[in-house]
């Protein structure tokens, strides 16, 4: 998904290690960059493929990764698609590690069903495949799955807006990702189920793609179909802030609630400030830090992750409403990422 932040000096040196362009691998030591693809005799080659080397998200997920390798004495081999959605980028960095040796690959899949013959081939020749954040169609196509339960992180952010309403009337936009993406498909069921609402009391719903500019747009389509409009679903945060400015443009940004997804330093920031009501934090290093462990694993003794992990989500705002858990923005900035 598309977010715009600066990022803090940590992790433009963890960009800078890992960073590469689409179909390009790359071997990161620990501190100093040492090594190589060939080098490392018995060493535990990991291989990890997000769908961007640019979005913070997936930054921190690289950082958690080094990090996990390093502990491990393993030695992770990255790629990245050219942008979210470049499934041949990923299909050919698969094949790549496939042939470097790697003996598991964590990714996050930029199509979660054209990827799955990328997927089976890498398998049939004896490599772990673990996919973060995304889950493949079928989720049974890799592995194991280690991930944010997005229905979760929906639902719980549905729950906040319903308590939130204190039972006025609501008129809903839904400001989604893109059509057949399961990580926005479960974010916006989720909600729905939170709120206890179906897609027929959307009174307007677009496709952001997760980018903010978007989101303005998308926000600025729902005020004109639907003045009224009074609750807010983003897929995520940066799709609030373009709600957010469409909304204030108009002189309605402090009576629409606006509820999102992700927990990033830039998006936990917009709760602190009271542009966003509340979002759901999920947790990137976590996600790739345990796969890493689960290949070092895999290598040394055969036994293979299987299923779903669920790598956590919290509720984040500093207007608790009764009978909705939920942690303020001092929890969510101290564990935010980007």
């Amino acid at each position: 998904m598309s977010r715009t932040t600066r990022l803090p000096l940590s992790l433009l040196r963890v960009a800078a290690c890992t960073g590469i362009a689409a179909l390009t691998l790359t071997a990161c030591g620990s501190g100093s960059g040492s090594g190589s693809v060939g080098s490392g005799s018995g060493t535990v080659k990991v291989g990890l493929i997000t769908k961007t080397d640019t979005n913070p998200f997936f930054v921190k997920m690289k950082e958690g990764a080094e990090k996990a390798a390093k502990e491990n004495g393993a030695q992770l081999v990255t790629a990245a698609g050219k942008f979210d959605g470049d499934n041949a980028g990923q299909v050919t960095a698969i094949e790549n590690m496939v042939a470097s040796g790697v003996k598991g690959i964590l990714i996050t899949p930029s199509d979660s069903k054209a990827i799955v013959p990328a997927i089976a081939k890498a398998k049939a020749k004896g490599v772990l495949v673990i996919a973060l954040d995304t889950p493949t169609e079928p989720e049974s196509a890799v592995d194991a799955l280690f991930a944010t339960d997005n229905l979760k992180a929906g639902e719980l952010i549905g729950e906040y807006a319903k308590a939130a309403m204190k039972g006025k009337t609501a008129k809903i936009a839904a400001l989604d990702l893109a059509p057949g993406v399961s990580v926005g498909v479960q974010r916006h069921n989720g909600f729905l189920k939170g709120f206890g609402a179906t897609d027929k009391d959307v009174a307007c719903a677009q496709d952001t793609g997760g980018d903010q500019s978007k989101g303005q747009t998308a926000m600025e389509n729902c005020l004109q179909k639907e003045p009224g409009i009074n609750v807010v679903y983003t897929i995520n945060e940066p799709a609030a802030l373009g709600a957010y400015t469409a909304l204030k443009a108009k002189g309605r940004e402090k009576d629409v609630l606006i509820v999102s997804v992700d927990g990033g330093c830039t998006g936990t920031q917009a709760v602190k400030d009271g542009k966003i009501a509340a979002t759901s934090q999920q947790y990137p290093l976590k996600m790739a830090a345990e796969g890493v462990k689960a290949v070092v694993t895999y290598a040394k003794d055969g036994k293979k992750a299987s299923g779903y992990t669920d790598t956590g989500v919290t509720l984040i705002t500093d207007k608790a409403q009764d009978g909705v858990t939920s942690k303020d923005t001092g929890y969510g900035l101290e564990n935010c990422w980007g």
